[in-house]
């Protein structure tokens, strides 16, 4: 009887009508300080905001997500920056497939990261870790380079994606690329179109 419940409950947490992650909101000290940093940085765009807000924010969106940026109400409420990258602290991050690109990017804006390496079964996955100008830390790695391996029994899907190479700026060695990623960009275009249908204009 309790196995039965047990995996009533499974099933039904299993079949939540989710989707995908939609956004990441960020308090922030000046929104047009911080919007303008993920656009050069990470390449978002502004997208438009409901017009019922009455307070100072912004929306952003790439890559299948958005990022919605509040402003704080006075300088005691802003985050506090954070001078010490701390790869372990909470962050938010972005699947990358040329790392030796994003480090030359961060070089050239003067932007400090850290860098760190995990091995797992032989396979290995690059990170870089940087703040953006409210101290919110940002990961980019080739994480998808690792499987998804379930712990439990679920109906997890596995995205398919055609078999290639990458290049490890950290190794110079090539390593096959497991299909187990979904192809950013087409996913990004399909949420951006659904989610500019439902803004008032």
């Amino acid at each position: 009887m309790e196995r039965d419940e047990n995996e009533a409950d499974e099933n039904e947490a299993s079949s939540l009508p989710l989707l995908s992650l939609n956004h990441v909101s960020f308090v922030c000290k000046s929104v047009t300080r911080t919007a303008r940093f993920y656009q050069e940085v990470l390449a978002f765009m502004l997208i438009k905001r409901p017009s019922s807000f009455n307070f100072k924010g912004a929306w952003l969106f790439n890559y299948g997500i958005g990022i919605h940026l509040l402003e704080c109400n006075s300088p005691d409420d802003a985050p506090v920056k954070k001078g010490v990258i701390n790869p372990k602290d909470n962050h938010i991050s972005f699947q990358c497939s040329d790392m030796d690109l994003l480090m030359r990017k961060l070089e050239a804006l003067n932007i400090d990261y850290a860098t760190a390496v995990v091995e797992e079964g032989g396979v290995k996955v690059d990170q870089l870790f940087f703040h953006d100008p409210d101290g919110y830390m940002i990961e980019i790695c080739n994480c998808d380079n690792l499987p998804v391996l379930p712990l439990s029994p679920c109906p997890l899907k596995k995205p398919s994606r055609p078999e290639g190479q990458y290049s490890s700026p950290f190794y110079g060695k090539k390593q096959s690329k497991l299909p187990l990623a979904v192809d950013a960009e087409t996913e990004m275009m399909q949420s951006l179109v659904s989610y500019m249908m439902h803004i008032s204009l």
